[in-house]
Protein backbone atom coordinates (compact mmCIF):
# COMPACT_ATOMS: atom_id res chain seq x y z
CA UNK A 1 0.00 0.00 0.00
CA UNK A 2 1.62 3.42 -1.01
CA UNK A 3 0.44 6.68 0.14
CA UNK A 4 -0.25 9.80 -1.46
CA UNK A 5 3.18 10.76 -1.24
CA UNK A 6 4.17 7.67 -2.69
CA UNK A 7 5.40 6.41 -0.12
CA UNK A 8 5.56 2.47 0.98
CA UNK A 9 3.02 2.69 3.40
CA UNK A 10 3.08 -1.41 4.26
CA UNK A 11 4.29 -0.97 8.11
CA UNK A 12 6.68 -2.48 10.08
CA UNK A 13 3.41 -3.69 12.36
CA UNK A 14 2.29 -5.56 9.06
CA UNK A 15 5.43 -7.78 9.55
CA UNK A 16 5.31 -7.76 13.30
CA UNK A 17 2.77 -9.49 14.86
CA UNK A 18 1.51 -12.18 17.44
CA UNK A 19 1.30 -15.79 16.66
CA UNK A 20 -2.03 -16.95 16.23
CA UNK A 21 -1.91 -19.46 19.81
CA UNK A 22 -2.68 -16.61 22.16
CA UNK A 23 -5.53 -14.54 23.42
CA UNK A 24 -8.03 -16.65 22.15
CA UNK A 25 -12.08 -16.08 22.25
CA UNK A 26 -12.39 -17.80 25.61
CA UNK A 27 -10.01 -15.33 27.05
CA UNK A 28 -11.82 -12.07 25.87
CA UNK A 29 -14.86 -13.29 27.42
CA UNK A 30 -15.68 -11.70 31.02
CA UNK A 31 -13.21 -9.31 30.70
CA UNK A 32 -13.12 -5.69 32.06
CA UNK A 33 -10.86 -2.99 33.22
CA UNK A 34 -11.78 -1.37 36.11
CA UNK A 35 -8.60 -1.37 38.01
CA UNK A 36 -6.45 1.15 39.08
CA UNK A 37 -2.67 -0.42 39.19
CA UNK A 38 0.57 -0.12 40.43
CA UNK A 39 2.54 3.50 39.02
CA UNK A 40 5.17 2.95 40.06
CA UNK A 41 13.32 -10.79 30.66
CA UNK A 42 20.50 -14.73 29.44
CA UNK A 43 24.87 -17.38 24.59
CA UNK A 44 28.21 -16.02 24.38
CA UNK A 45 26.59 -16.31 20.49
CA UNK A 46 23.07 -16.25 19.92
CA UNK A 47 22.69 -20.06 19.83
CA UNK A 48 22.19 -20.81 23.15
CA UNK A 49 18.51 -19.42 23.29
CA UNK A 50 17.19 -20.57 20.36
CA UNK A 51 14.55 -22.68 22.08
CA UNK A 52 13.09 -20.04 23.26
CA UNK A 53 13.79 -17.82 20.21
CA UNK A 54 12.37 -20.09 17.24
CA UNK A 55 13.17 -19.43 13.69
CA UNK A 56 9.95 -19.97 11.76
CA UNK A 57 9.28 -21.43 8.02
CA UNK A 58 10.01 -17.81 6.83
CA UNK A 59 13.08 -16.58 7.13
CA UNK A 60 13.16 -13.76 8.66
CA UNK A 61 10.52 -14.46 11.20
CA UNK A 62 11.04 -15.73 14.88
CA UNK A 63 8.97 -16.06 17.76
CA UNK A 64 9.41 -15.44 21.57
CA UNK A 65 7.32 -16.89 24.15
CA UNK A 66 6.88 -15.16 27.42
CA UNK A 67 3.61 -14.90 30.03
CA UNK A 68 1.30 -13.23 29.55
CA UNK A 69 1.51 -12.84 26.04
CA UNK A 70 2.37 -16.73 25.09
CA UNK A 71 3.92 -16.86 21.71
CA UNK A 72 4.71 -13.93 19.69
CA UNK A 73 5.88 -13.73 16.29
CA UNK A 74 8.50 -11.21 14.85
CA UNK A 75 9.21 -11.26 11.03
CA UNK A 76 11.53 -8.16 11.64
CA UNK A 77 13.15 -6.87 14.60
CA UNK A 78 11.37 -3.86 15.98
CA UNK A 79 12.97 -0.35 15.77
CA UNK A 80 10.28 1.57 17.47
CA UNK A 81 9.51 0.63 21.16
CA UNK A 82 7.08 1.67 23.02
CA UNK A 83 7.26 0.52 27.32
CA UNK A 84 5.55 1.51 30.11
CA UNK A 85 7.74 0.77 33.22
CA UNK A 86 11.27 1.83 33.55
CA UNK A 87 12.20 -1.67 34.48
CA UNK A 88 11.67 -2.70 30.35
CA UNK A 89 12.72 0.89 29.38
CA UNK A 90 16.02 -0.19 31.08
CA UNK A 91 16.28 -3.56 28.97
CA UNK A 92 16.46 -1.71 25.80
CA UNK A 93 18.85 0.66 27.08
CA UNK A 94 20.79 -2.33 28.29
CA UNK A 95 20.88 -3.74 24.39
CA UNK A 96 21.67 -0.50 23.17
CA UNK A 97 18.49 0.46 21.84
CA UNK A 98 17.50 3.41 24.79
CA UNK A 99 17.14 5.93 22.40
CA UNK A 100 14.33 4.14 20.10
CA UNK A 101 12.21 3.93 23.14
CA UNK A 102 9.29 6.46 22.34
CA UNK A 103 7.47 6.90 25.79
CA UNK A 104 7.82 5.54 29.69
CA UNK A 105 6.48 6.44 32.90
CA UNK A 106 8.08 10.28 33.66
CA UNK A 107 10.53 10.09 31.50
CA UNK A 108 12.43 13.31 32.66
CA UNK A 109 12.63 12.12 36.21
CA UNK A 110 14.05 8.65 34.65
CA UNK A 111 16.30 10.44 32.53
CA UNK A 112 17.66 12.36 34.91
CA UNK A 113 17.68 9.03 36.86
CA UNK A 114 19.57 6.78 34.60
CA UNK A 115 22.23 9.50 34.05
CA UNK A 116 23.34 9.81 37.10
CA UNK A 117 24.81 6.31 36.58
CA UNK A 118 26.14 6.65 33.01
CA UNK A 119 28.62 9.19 32.97
CA UNK A 120 30.60 5.46 34.57
CA UNK A 121 29.69 3.74 31.44
CA UNK A 122 32.31 5.73 28.87
CA UNK A 123 30.90 6.22 25.34
CA UNK A 124 27.32 5.88 26.68
CA UNK A 125 24.78 8.59 25.98
CA UNK A 126 20.98 8.24 26.81
CA UNK A 127 18.00 10.95 26.48
CA UNK A 128 14.92 10.66 27.29
CA UNK A 129 13.94 13.84 27.65
CA UNK A 130 10.33 14.71 26.17
CA UNK A 131 9.32 11.41 25.42
CA UNK A 132 5.75 10.53 26.30
CA UNK A 133 4.73 9.88 29.98
CA UNK A 134 3.00 6.25 28.98
CA UNK A 135 1.59 5.55 32.55
CA UNK A 136 -1.94 6.26 31.35
CA UNK A 137 -1.81 5.72 28.05
CA UNK A 138 -4.39 6.02 25.94
CA UNK A 139 -5.70 3.80 22.61
CA UNK A 140 -5.56 6.76 20.43
CA UNK A 141 -1.95 7.62 21.59
CA UNK A 142 -0.73 4.27 20.94
CA UNK A 143 -2.15 4.72 17.44
CA UNK A 144 0.11 7.86 16.99
CA UNK A 145 3.05 7.00 18.20
CA UNK A 146 2.52 3.91 15.56
CA UNK A 147 5.49 1.96 17.79
CA UNK A 148 6.85 -1.44 16.36
CA UNK A 149 6.70 -3.27 19.59
CA UNK A 150 5.09 -2.33 22.84
CA UNK A 151 7.13 -3.56 25.54
CA UNK A 152 4.27 -3.57 27.99
CA UNK A 153 2.26 -6.60 30.20
CA UNK A 154 -1.42 -6.49 28.74
CA UNK A 155 -2.33 -7.56 32.14
CA UNK A 156 -1.51 -4.60 33.62
CA UNK A 157 -2.86 -2.39 30.72
CA UNK A 158 -5.98 -3.65 31.04
CA UNK A 159 -5.84 -3.04 34.77
CA UNK A 160 -6.13 0.73 33.60
CA UNK A 161 -9.58 2.10 33.85
CA UNK A 162 -10.67 3.04 30.58
CA UNK A 163 -9.22 -0.01 29.09
CA UNK A 164 -11.07 -3.84 28.28
CA UNK A 165 -9.88 -6.86 26.18
CA UNK A 166 -11.21 -5.84 23.11
CA UNK A 167 -9.07 -2.45 23.59
CA UNK A 168 -5.93 -5.11 24.06
CA UNK A 169 -6.95 -7.30 20.96
CA UNK A 170 -7.74 -4.22 18.65
CA UNK A 171 -3.56 -2.32 19.52
CA UNK A 172 -2.22 -5.84 18.86
CA UNK A 173 -4.07 -6.63 15.82
CA UNK A 174 -3.85 -2.81 14.34
CA UNK A 175 -0.76 -1.36 15.83
CA UNK A 176 1.78 -3.98 17.39
CA UNK A 177 2.10 -6.41 19.79
CA UNK A 178 2.44 -6.63 23.41
CA UNK A 179 6.07 -7.58 25.26
CA UNK A 180 6.01 -7.25 28.47
CA UNK A 181 5.31 -8.89 32.52
CA UNK A 182 4.78 -6.56 35.20
CA UNK A 183 3.05 -8.03 38.02
CA UNK A 184 6.61 -10.42 38.64
CA UNK A 185 7.29 -6.98 40.43
CA UNK A 186 6.35 -8.54 43.53
CA UNK A 187 4.62 -11.62 42.73
CA UNK A 188 1.04 -9.67 42.54
CA UNK A 189 -2.21 -10.76 41.28
CA UNK A 190 -2.39 -9.89 37.85
CA UNK A 191 -6.73 -9.55 36.14
CA UNK A 192 -8.57 -12.48 36.23
CA UNK A 193 -8.48 -12.41 32.44
CA UNK A 194 -4.93 -13.46 32.83
CA UNK A 195 -4.77 -15.15 36.07
CA UNK A 196 -4.84 -18.88 34.50
CA UNK A 197 -1.60 -18.10 31.94
CA UNK A 198 0.22 -15.54 34.35
CA UNK A 199 4.12 -16.68 35.30
CA UNK A 200 6.63 -14.96 37.29
CA UNK A 201 9.72 -14.07 35.94
CA UNK A 202 13.22 -12.60 37.49
CA UNK A 203 14.43 -9.53 36.00
CA UNK A 204 17.02 -11.15 34.31
CA UNK A 205 15.26 -13.95 32.98
CA UNK A 206 12.70 -11.27 31.62
CA UNK A 207 15.62 -9.59 30.19
CA UNK A 208 16.24 -12.47 28.69
CA UNK A 209 12.97 -12.65 26.94
CA UNK A 210 13.57 -9.14 25.87
CA UNK A 211 16.88 -9.48 24.31
CA UNK A 212 15.27 -12.66 21.71
CA UNK A 213 12.84 -10.03 20.77
CA UNK A 214 15.38 -7.54 19.56
CA UNK A 215 17.92 -10.58 18.64
CA UNK A 216 20.56 -9.22 21.11
CA UNK A 217 21.00 -12.43 22.94
CA UNK A 218 24.25 -11.88 22.55
CA UNK A 219 24.36 -9.31 24.81
CA UNK A 220 22.38 -10.73 27.08
CA UNK A 221 24.43 -13.21 27.93
CA UNK A 222 27.66 -10.92 28.23
CA UNK A 223 25.95 -8.62 30.52
CA UNK A 224 24.18 -11.90 32.04
CA UNK A 225 28.15 -13.28 32.72
CA UNK A 226 28.83 -10.02 34.48
CA UNK A 227 25.35 -10.48 37.11
CA UNK A 228 26.64 -13.82 37.22
CA UNK A 229 30.16 -12.67 38.40
CA UNK A 230 28.98 -10.00 40.96
CA UNK A 231 26.38 -12.31 42.34
CA UNK A 232 28.86 -14.71 43.13
CA UNK A 233 31.21 -12.26 45.14
CA UNK A 234 28.15 -11.16 47.05
CA UNK A 235 26.82 -15.06 48.07
CA UNK A 236 30.75 -16.09 48.88
CA UNK A 237 31.61 -13.51 51.48
CA UNK A 238 27.96 -12.87 52.47
CA UNK A 239 28.21 -11.93 56.17
CA UNK A 240 25.80 -14.81 59.12
CA UNK A 241 22.46 -13.92 58.89
CA UNK A 242 23.46 -12.70 62.89
CA UNK A 243 25.43 -9.77 61.33
CA UNK A 244 23.07 -8.76 59.39
CA UNK A 245 21.41 -4.45 60.13
CA UNK A 246 17.46 -3.93 59.91
CA UNK A 247 16.89 -2.25 57.35
CA UNK A 248 13.99 0.46 56.16
CA UNK A 249 13.84 1.13 52.52
CA UNK A 250 11.82 3.78 51.43
CA UNK A 251 10.67 7.12 49.52
CA UNK A 252 11.56 9.64 51.86
CA UNK A 253 10.64 13.16 49.78
CA UNK A 254 8.67 13.78 53.36
CA UNK A 255 11.19 12.35 55.73
CA UNK A 256 8.66 12.47 59.34
CA UNK A 257 6.25 10.47 56.86
CA UNK A 258 8.17 7.70 54.37
CA UNK A 259 6.79 5.70 52.19
CA UNK A 260 8.08 1.73 53.25
CA UNK A 261 8.78 -0.98 50.94
CA UNK A 262 9.65 -4.84 51.97
CA UNK A 263 13.13 -5.28 50.95
CA UNK A 264 12.65 -9.68 51.34
CA UNK A 265 9.68 -10.20 49.01
CA UNK A 266 10.18 -12.40 45.93
CA UNK A 267 10.18 -9.95 42.76
CA UNK A 268 12.57 -7.78 40.49
CA UNK A 269 11.52 -4.67 42.64
CA UNK A 270 14.12 -6.18 45.68
CA UNK A 271 16.54 -7.58 43.09
CA UNK A 272 19.16 -5.36 44.03
CA UNK A 273 18.33 -6.25 48.00
CA UNK A 274 17.33 -8.93 48.21
CA UNK A 275 20.17 -11.07 47.29
CA UNK A 276 21.83 -9.71 50.66
CA UNK A 277 19.15 -11.57 52.21
CA UNK A 278 18.39 -8.37 54.56
CA UNK A 279 16.49 -8.03 57.50
CA UNK A 280 12.90 -5.68 57.16
CA UNK A 281 12.97 -3.54 60.05
CA UNK A 282 8.93 -3.41 59.70
CA UNK A 283 8.36 -7.47 59.18
CA UNK A 284 5.11 -8.27 58.41
CA UNK A 285 3.40 -5.91 60.36
CA UNK A 286 3.54 -2.82 57.84
CA UNK A 287 2.64 -3.77 53.95
CA UNK A 288 4.90 -2.23 51.31
CA UNK A 289 4.06 0.79 49.98
CA UNK A 290 2.70 2.17 53.25
CA UNK A 291 3.14 5.28 54.53
CA UNK A 292 4.55 5.36 58.09
CA UNK A 293 5.35 8.21 60.68
CA UNK A 294 8.44 8.87 62.64
CA UNK A 295 7.32 7.10 65.76
CA UNK A 296 6.55 3.65 63.52
CA UNK A 297 9.99 4.37 62.03
CA UNK A 298 11.69 4.75 65.53
CA UNK A 299 9.89 1.55 66.87
CA UNK A 300 10.93 -0.10 63.80
CA UNK A 301 14.71 0.58 64.74
CA UNK A 302 16.23 0.40 61.53
CA UNK A 303 20.60 -0.28 61.90
CA UNK A 304 20.40 1.50 58.02
CA UNK A 305 17.72 3.58 56.01
CA UNK A 306 17.90 3.18 52.19
CA UNK A 307 16.39 6.29 50.41
CA UNK A 308 14.75 5.45 46.76
CA UNK A 309 15.83 8.04 44.50
CA UNK A 310 18.67 9.52 46.63
CA UNK A 311 20.80 9.68 43.89
CA UNK A 312 18.18 11.64 41.83
CA UNK A 313 19.67 15.39 41.45
CA UNK A 314 16.04 16.17 42.49
CA UNK A 315 16.91 14.32 45.67
CA UNK A 316 18.43 16.68 48.32
CA UNK A 317 19.98 13.15 49.99
CA UNK A 318 21.93 16.09 52.55
CA UNK A 319 18.42 17.45 53.83
CA UNK A 320 16.94 14.30 54.67
CA UNK A 321 19.65 13.39 56.61
CA UNK A 322 19.63 16.81 58.47
CA UNK A 323 15.75 16.35 58.98
CA UNK A 324 15.94 12.66 60.56
CA UNK A 325 18.93 14.12 62.75
CA UNK A 326 16.98 17.42 63.62
CA UNK A 327 13.42 15.29 64.59
CA UNK A 328 13.67 14.49 68.29
CA UNK A 329 12.20 10.72 67.70
CA UNK A 330 14.22 10.06 64.46
CA UNK A 331 17.44 11.48 65.40
CA UNK A 332 17.00 8.02 68.79
CA UNK A 333 16.99 5.81 65.23
CA UNK A 334 20.06 3.97 64.89
CA UNK A 335 20.68 4.43 60.98
CA UNK A 336 20.09 8.11 62.02
CA UNK A 337 22.91 7.96 65.03
CA UNK A 338 25.46 5.76 63.18
CA UNK A 339 24.90 8.04 60.13
CA UNK A 340 23.90 4.61 57.90
CA UNK A 341 21.26 6.79 55.70
CA UNK A 342 22.10 6.25 51.79
CA UNK A 343 20.80 7.14 48.58
CA UNK A 344 19.50 4.14 46.12
CA UNK A 345 18.34 4.34 42.22
CA UNK A 346 15.27 3.13 41.39
CA UNK A 347 13.23 -0.72 41.92
CA UNK A 348 11.85 -0.75 38.63
CA UNK A 349 15.34 -1.20 37.38
CA UNK A 350 17.03 -2.49 34.13
CA UNK A 351 19.55 -4.56 34.12
CA UNK A 352 22.38 -2.38 34.04
CA UNK A 353 21.06 -0.17 36.89
CA UNK A 354 21.04 -3.69 39.09
CA UNK A 355 24.50 -4.25 38.23
CA UNK A 356 25.27 -0.97 39.85
CA UNK A 357 22.82 -1.15 42.51
CA UNK A 358 23.82 -4.42 43.71
CA UNK A 359 27.10 -2.80 43.93
CA UNK A 360 26.50 -0.18 45.74
CA UNK A 361 24.28 -1.93 48.42
CA UNK A 362 26.74 -4.52 48.82
CA UNK A 363 28.86 -1.60 50.63
CA UNK A 364 26.44 0.16 52.38
CA UNK A 365 24.99 -2.94 54.31
CA UNK A 366 28.42 -4.11 54.88
CA UNK A 367 31.54 -1.93 54.65
CA UNK A 368 33.24 -4.58 56.31
CA UNK A 369 33.20 -7.08 53.73
CA UNK A 370 32.78 -5.30 50.29
CA UNK A 371 34.11 -1.81 51.00
CA UNK A 372 33.01 1.34 51.64
CA UNK A 373 30.49 3.28 50.13
CA UNK A 374 31.88 6.97 49.60
CA UNK A 375 30.07 9.87 51.05
CA UNK A 376 27.99 10.70 48.64
CA UNK A 377 25.70 14.38 49.04
CA UNK A 378 25.25 14.99 44.80
CA UNK A 379 26.10 14.19 41.71
CA UNK A 380 26.35 11.36 39.48
CA UNK A 381 27.06 7.32 40.65
CA UNK A 382 30.43 8.00 42.43
CA UNK A 383 33.63 7.14 40.66
CA UNK A 384 34.78 3.93 42.88
CA UNK A 385 38.73 3.32 42.14
CA UNK A 386 39.06 -0.05 40.13
CA UNK A 387 40.13 -2.33 42.66
CA UNK A 388 36.57 -1.74 44.62
CA UNK A 389 34.46 -2.10 41.40
CA UNK A 390 32.31 -5.11 41.58
CA UNK A 391 32.20 -4.91 37.37
CA UNK A 392 34.20 -3.58 34.56
CA UNK A 393 32.46 -0.52 33.56
CA UNK A 394 34.33 -0.57 30.06
CA UNK A 395 32.85 -3.87 29.59
CA UNK A 396 29.45 -2.86 30.41
CA UNK A 397 29.50 0.37 27.77
CA UNK A 398 31.57 -2.11 24.84
CA UNK A 399 28.40 -4.41 25.52
CA UNK A 400 25.75 -1.80 25.28
CA UNK A 401 27.42 -0.29 22.59
CA UNK A 402 28.05 -3.43 20.80
CA UNK A 403 31.61 -3.23 20.30
CA UNK A 404 32.73 -6.80 22.49
CA UNK A 405 33.67 -9.88 21.40
CA UNK A 406 31.03 -12.88 22.64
Amino acid sequence: MVDDAGRDMTTRRDYVKYGGSILGGALLAGCSGGQSADPTAESTTTTTTASESTPTPAESSYTVTMAPMGEVEFEGVPETIFTRLTHLAGMAFALGRGSDVNALHAPDYYDALWNQFTPRLPGVELDWTGRYSSWNVSKEKLYELDSDVHLADPASVLALDEWGMGDIEEIRENVAPWFGNTFSNAHKSPPEAYADRYEYYTLWEQFEKVSQVFREEAKYEALAEIHDDVMATVEADLPASDARPGIVMGGFSDPSAPYVYNVDTPGYLTAHVRPFQPVDAFGDDVESGARVDMEALAEANPDVILVFGGLHPSTDISEIRSSLEDDPVGSTIPAVENGRIYPQGGRYQGPVLNLFQLEMTAKQLYPDTFGEWPEYAEGPYPELPESEQFFDRQRVADIINGEFEA
